[in-house]
């Protein structure tokens, strides 16, 4: 699959010194990442990274992306537009370099062919840092959502043993 938002960078570009990247998605790419995400419009995508060599061969990034994505609210369905700029950081792992998963590593992106997608990491940071439950101003859930004492989840409630 062909990601919506790609930049691709072969790690060995990066260089001892270290590399500053600025990457910018085009209308179609919005366009094409508001449908993977279901979103109801991504205006404007963008990131900054800092990138530097580690010892391992590694390549650490750092840096923000700012994002301005429009969703449905859960209560209403109204359009709710949100302003993003967010912290990043993460490590692309070169060829038959095995990932970490310690809980206090950064996220890692093995780039099998030596080639990191730069587009696609922002995306997916994009897509994690999403509302997951966006509300438009004002957009209040019903009483008997908020108590739990009705519907199916109250009449499951009293089919319940007692302990």
């Amino acid at each position: 699959m062909q990601p919506e938002f790609s930049r691709p960078l072969p790690l060995g570009t990066v260089g001892p010194a270290g590399r500053h990247v600025e990457i910018t998605a085009t209308p179609a790419e919005c366009e094409a990442l508001s449908r993977r995400f279901h979103l109801l419009g991504i205006a404007a995508l963008a990131a900054e990274l800092r990138l530097t060599p580690e010892p391992d061969g590694a390549v650490r990034a750092e840096g923000r992306f700012t994002a301005t994505v429009t969703q449905a609210c859960i209560v209403t369905l109204e359009p709710v537009e949100q302003q993003m700029a967010e912290s990043l950081a993460f490590r692309l792992l070169p060829p038959e370099q095995e990932e970490a998963d310690g809980p206090e590593d950064l996220d890692e992106i093995a780039c099998p062919d030596g080639v990191a997608d730069l587009g696609e990491a922002v995306a997916e940071q994009l897509a994690l840092a999403l509302d997951p439950y966006p509300r438009a101003p004002g957009a209040e859930l019903p009483p008997e959502a908020q108590d739990g004492q009705t519907g199916a989840f109250a009449a499951l409630a009293t089919l319940r043993r007692p302990q």
